[in-house]
């Protein structure tokens, strides 16, 4: 099986291991974003990353090391997951009748893109924003429904009340009025 007709999961899992990543960061390499790519860009004009149609600009001299250049991609990528996924959140439960659960990115090489955590709140890979938008949003979408109902609580003033199971007011059952 190449690497073109994995599933999006398996290549998620399969990739996270690639043996020499530092030769992926330098001026003009792709960086998968939300099912296509974008073009880094060496940028000391820009005080901080911008994407500008499909570059990447970075602030970072010619000279930046693979490393440099691997942290600023990903701090902006995960920042982007993190404003993209929550969007997509809020609208997937908007459409299911609850409340937004919380968002909180998992780091893990390996693991699913989603996770339920509690009852309140979902677990996503940073990774998942390199996926298509499709892709995301059914991801979100299965784990918005495998969320437990929202707890409304009590109502209790939204209940019937009565003081007793069989109120007679003839026999002065039920009634708390002085004789």
């Amino acid at each position: 099986m190449s690497s073109n007709t994995r599933s999006p999961q398996l290549k998620l899992r399969l990739d996270a291991g690639d043996a020499a990543p530092a030769s992926r960061w330098h001026d003009g390499a792709a960086l998968a974003f939300l099912g296509g790519s974008l073009r880094l860009v060496l940028d000391t004009a820009h005080k901080e990353a911008v994407c500008e149609g499909d570059a990447l600009a970075l602030p970072l001299p010619p000279q930046a090391t693979p490393r440099q250049i691997q942290d600023r991609a990903e701090a902006w990528l995960r920042a982007e997951a993190k404003h993209r996924l929550q969007q997509m959140i809020e609208q997937r439960s908007a459409q299911a009748g609850r409340r937004a659960p919380r968002l909180a990115l998992s780091f893990a090489a390996r693991g699913n893109w989603v996770e339920v955590q509690g009852s309140d709140a979902l677990r996503c890979n940073w990774r998942l924003i390199e996926q298509p938008p499709a892709v995301i949003e059914q991801a979100i979408a299965r784990a918005i429904a495998a969320l437990p109902p929202d707890d409304q609580g009590f109502d209790l003033f939204g209940a019937p009340f009565s003081l007793s199971p069989n109120p007679s007011p003839a026999r002065g059952e039920g009634s708390f009025e002085s004789r």
